[in-house]
C-alpha cells in the first residue's frame, strides 16, 4: 500500500514538473519528463509494484535468491576448476595438442600468386614495380 502511494506521488510530482517545463516553452523536455513521470503510475496500475513489494518482504523469495546465488557460485567454481585442469586426462591432452600442431590445410598457408590473381591483359609484375609504387607514395608524402 505504501509503495503504491509513493509511486503515485512521484508520478504527480513529475507531471507537475512537466507542466512547469511546458510553461517555460520547453515542450520537448516537458514531454520527456511527463513520459518518465507516467512510468511509476503505469507500474502501480498493472500491479507490478504490489508484486515487487510482496517479493521484497517475503522470506521465501530471499531464500530463493540465496539458492540462485549458490547455484551461480557452484557453476563458476566448477568452470574455474575445469580451466585450471585443462582438457580431461593426459591422453586427451596429448591428442588435443597433436591435433592443434598440424595445419588444417598446409597448402593454404602460402599466398597464391598464380595467373588467376592478375588481370589477363597485364604481364606478371616483378618485385621492382611493387617497390616503385611504394617509393612513389613515400616521395609524394615527403618521406
Amino acid at each position: 500500500m505504501i509503495a503504491e502511494t509513493v509511486c503515485s506521488a512521484v508520478a504527480a510530482a513529475g507531471l507537475g514538473i512537466a507542466a512547469v517545463t511546458a510553461y517555460r516553452k520547453r515542450y520537448l523536455s516537458a514531454a520527456r519528463i511527463a513520459a518518465y513521470a507516467l512510468v511509476p503510475l503505469g507500474l502501480v496500475m498493472t500491479g507490478v509494484v504490489e508484486w515487487l513489494a510482496d517479493t521484497a518482504f517475503s522470506p521465501t523469495a530471499w531464500a530463493g535468491f540465496g539458492v540462485l546465488g549458490a547455484a551461480w557460485l557452484l557453476l563458476a567454481s566448477t568452470r574455474a576448476v575445469e580451466r585450471r585442469r585443462g582438457v580431461g586426462t593426459r591422453k586427451e591432452r596429448k591428442e588435443a595438442r597433436s591435433a592443434q600442431g598440424g595445419a588444417v590445410a598446409p597448402a593454404a598457408s602460402a599466398p597464391s600468386l598464380g595467373s588467376a590473381s592478375r588481370p589477363a591483359g597485364k604481364p606478371a609484375a616483378g618485385p621492382q614495380e611493387d617497390f616503385s609504387d611504394i617509393e612513389a607514395i613515400l616521395k609524394k608524402h615527403g618521406i
